[in-house]
This record gives structure tokens, sequence and C-alpha cells, in this order.
């Protein structure tokens, strides 16, 4: 298991099939995937493994990034994941979070991905970072600005009304 970075409370590396459970609970709870789109894609522990297996190993092998656990230092548990994803939907590098909901409200989002950001900085090949959010989404729309995303439009995507920011790394 590769390390990425760390802060003072959580320590960001790459998944694992270790991480299976993990997965499948901080996807299982319905107001976890309001906004995501993604509601029905993790119902299962294989489906949690599929996840795993089918997308975040594979990103990392094809393009050298992709979605990273965020493990709590007190526990060792993974509490959700945060970091970045090439969204082929869109043809640019998205930042991301996801975490289970006793661990919203805390700063973790924030805290987590700050640290991805600055690991961006100094180790990838990255000009700029999106993050979306439904509009609705106040909370992540909070999170994209507290790490000094700038909004640049809105747009429809199926139902949602959606706010994009970006952020130059370089």
């Amino acid at each position: 298991m590769k390390i990425i970075t760390q802060t003072p409370r959580l320590i960001i590396r790459e998944f694992d099939l270790d991480d299976v459970q993990a997965v499948y609970d901080f996807n299982a709870p319905k107001e976890v995937n309001l906004y995501t789109g993604d509601a029905g894609m993790c119902e299962s522990l294989e489906d949690a493994k599929n996840i795993i297996t089918d997308i975040w190993l594979k990103e990392y092998q094809t393009i050298g990034f992709g979605r990273w656990a965020v493990v709590l230092k007190e526990t060792g548990d993974v509490i959700g994941f945060c970091g970045f994803k090439q969204e082929t939907r869109i043809d640019e590098v998205d930042i991301g979070y996801r975490f289970h909901p006793d661990f919203w409200g805390k700063g973790f989002a924030t805290e987590a991905n700050l640290a991805c950001i600055e690991y961006a900085k100094q180790h990838m090949p990255l000009d700029l970072v999106v993050g979306d959010a439904v509009a609705d989404n106040q909370a992540s729309i909070n999170v994209l600005q507290k790490l000094g995303m700038h909004f640049v439009k809105e747009l429809q995507e199926s139902d949602w009304l959606v706010h994009r920011y970006s952020m130059n790394l370089k």
C-alpha cells in the first residue's frame, strides 16, 4: 500500500483489496450519494471490490493516480476517499471526496484535499484541477471554496444544476 501524504489527523494512501468493507461502509448510507449520481453503484461487498479493482487500482496503473483512501490516524479506519480523477466526460482532472456521514462537518474533506493539492503541486504534472458540486450541496461547495478554488460556471448535467470550480496548480 502506497502512502501519498499525511496530515496531523489523516493518512492518505492508495486503496487496496483490504479496504473492501470500508468502501462499502462509506458508500452505503443513502445520504452519501444524494448528490453524486452514484446511487446504487455500491450496494454489496462485491460492488465495493469491483470499484477498487476495476476503477481505482486500474487508474493507479494506467494514469498514475486516482481516488485515494483517507485513513483516520487515531483508529486506522478508512473513513472515505479524496484526491484526483481523470474525468473523461469533461476531459479534465477532477478533485473529489466522499466520507461516511459520521465524519462530516469535522474538516476532514478540506484537510485531506488541501494535502492532495499540495502533493499534486510537488509531485504531479497537473496544471489545472476542477471540482464539481451540485448547486444544492452547499457543504461540498464550501469545501471547494476552502480549497481555494474559484467558481467557473453553472451547467446542467442530467437532472442536476452543477457549479464548476477550478484551480491552477502551477
